[in-house]
């Protein structure tokens, strides 16, 4: 299993939670970006860069997914790629999303993204705060412990 995130967008305090998690499981954590990225000195994390462009990270995500590695990413369409292709999905808030919640959050995306352009102010995002950190934590240790321990998927 690897780790892949969408880095453009994912906040500062979820990459250093992903740092250490990296260090302290040992899995290669993969930050792919169209800007340069910071990084700590570990042979488990490393950076890709990418063109500039509408969905270049994403699709440079995919090209590289293998069946049961990790993306983080808060976007939705690409979770939904990396389910359909038996992969894990995780938001920098904590959301699993899974093969049961994908549709129904496609399904809000759109609306907002309809409402959004008939003129509505739909708002943005809460900031992250210490709840946000703390539930994507959980997930994470709870995704990597399941992942890394197939006896607890109940295979």
């Amino acid at each position: 299993m690897r780790i892949w995130i969408d880095a453009d967008a994912c906040p500062k305090v979820i990459k250093e939670i992903l740092f250490r998690a990296a260090e302290r499981v040992g899995v290669i954590t993969t930050l792919v970006a169209n800007q340069p990225m910071s990084l700590p000195p570990s042979p488990f994390i490393r950076a890709i860069r990418v063109a500039p462009g509408f969905d270049v990270a994403d699709h440079e995500i995919l090209k590289r997914l293998a069946p049961g590695d990790l993306v983080i990413t808060a976007d939705i369409p690409l979770a939904a790629e990396v389910i359909a292709r038996d992969g894990h999905a995780l938001n920098p808030r904590g959301q699993v999303y899974t093969k049961e919640n994908i549709r129904e959050c496609l399904n809000m995306r759109d609306f907002m993204e309809t409402l959004r352009s008939s003129g509505v102010e739909t708002g943005g995002p809460q900031a992250l705060g210490p709840r946000d950190r703390q539930a994507f934590a959980n997930a994470l240790d709870g995704l990597l412990a399941t992942v890394s321990n197939p006896s607890a998927r109940g295979a």
